[in-house]
């Protein structure tokens, strides 16, 4: 297992992976875009293939309906399988559908990727536009078996799987003792009753014994996360929030800015990071643990979207990581102080991020009020 950095390292590496696929292939993603990184990308696909691999691409059909007809033709023409996940309005009963916000690549049971990064060129090295920082989990071993069964039953519409087909050439798994993780597969959906990255959260806060970071690309904690975090810090746990200083949805970022009384009150430290737009999504505990994958701290990741965390224990791996963020990520960002936020905040500017704010809250509540959570008991085992 090891951190794979936004940019041109993670589509490299994921080129890289699909290269070495040799039966199947499944690639899931919230945005994939008809640009040059999806192009990049969808040639290693199409290579893939060609060469006899099973290749089932999904996206979720929100975010990529701007894909086009013709675009979606050619993959199905050249051997691909291609699905959008869960239209708006598909339902009979007004059902609006939530998102695929997740961001999974399964290759052969032998290579798994997990993380926060999108197909599309914001995500990606190019000439004079540098990406936007994210992270992603390239990892093998058992996990990878868990994350091809989410793979396949998202394909096949959350139907329980009788078997999982059998792949030829399957790893021993002789991972190196000095090399191995616990790893845990964890989701949110709450229409299919899955808060396992919630429950994350919640363990956190409440087993933090000294420190935690938390990087999240649109931090609005519910009522739930921020009992849990102001019981944190009255435990004496020291909170670090990194967050974006340029973000890729304004009324997010105001909202997000009305908090920083909230935060600042209960002394948590915040940093705005100002090298690029930030877009990744983690959290580490005490240098012991760290969880990683698509889930923003907010209600749209607890209530409306599909999503998918890794939690990885390993306190190595963790102290890396936090050091990773240090060095890379908090030297780039702006302390927000009293002194900082008296400066720059004025009677106009917080009317301002209230109104965001209120804005942001009814629209969760419009997207989650629709929802209809499965009753059946067999989904509750899923």
């Amino acid at each position: 297992m090891h951190l794979i950095t936004g940019g041109r390292p993670y589509f490299d590496h994921l080129v890289n992976l699909i290269s070495k696929a040799e039966n199947t292939l499944y690639l899931q993603t919230y945005i994939f875009a008809e640009d040059e990184t999806g192009r990049f990308v969808t040639k290693a696909l199409v290579e893939a293939a060609g060469r006899g691999v099973e290749v089932y691409l999904m996206v979720d059909g929100y975010a990529s309906q701007n894909l086009s007809k013709d675009f979606i033709s050619k993959l199905r023409q050249q051997g691909i399988k291609f699905k959008f996940f869960e239209p708006l309005f598909r339902s009979r009963q007004f059902y609006l559908g939530r998102r695929l916000h997740h961001k999974v690549c399964v290759i052969d049971l032998r290579f798994g990727l997990v993380g926060g990064i999108n197909i599309a060129d914001h995500y990606n090295d190019l000439p004079g536009d540098p990406p936007w920082l994210d992270f992603a989990l390239s990892v093998e071993g058992e996990i990878v078996q868990d994350l091809l069964i989410l793979c396949q039953k998202t394909w096949n519409g959350f139907q329980s799987l009788k078997k999982i087909p059998e792949v030829e050439n399957l790893p021993s798994f002789s991972i190196p003792q000095e090399e191995r993780s616990e790893i845990r597969m964890r989701r949110n959906d709450w229409v299919r009753w899955k808060d396992e990255i919630s429950l994350s959260y919640m363990e956190l806060f409440r087993g933090a014994k000294s420190q935690i970071t938390i990087l999240s690309s649109y931090f609005l904690p519910g009522r739930v996360f921020r009992r849990a975090i102001r019981n944190a810090r009255k435990r004496g746990v020291e909170i670090t929030v990194i967050v974006a200083g340029v973000s890729d949805v304004k009324i997010a970022k105001m909202a997000e800015r009305f908090m920083y009384e909230w935060l600042l009150s209960n002394g948590i430290k915040i940093y705005e990071y100002n090298r690029t737009v930030l877009h990744g999504k983690l959290a580490i505990c005490d240098d012991n643990w760290i969880t990683l994958g698509s889930f923003n701290v907010n209600d749209i990741s607890t209530y409306a979207s599909v999503e998918l965390n890794l939690d990885v224990k390993n306190p190595k791996f963790a102290h890396q990581l936090r050091y990773h963020l240090e060095q890379n990520v908090i030297n780039h960002s702006t302390l927000i102080s009293d002194s900082y936020r008296a400066k720059h905040t004025n009677v106009l500017k917080r009317f301002v991020q209230w109104s965001a704010f209120a804005a942001i809250r009814t629209l969760i509540y419009f997207f989650t009020f629709y929802f209809k959570r499965i009753v059946r008991t067999e989904e509750k085992k899923s």
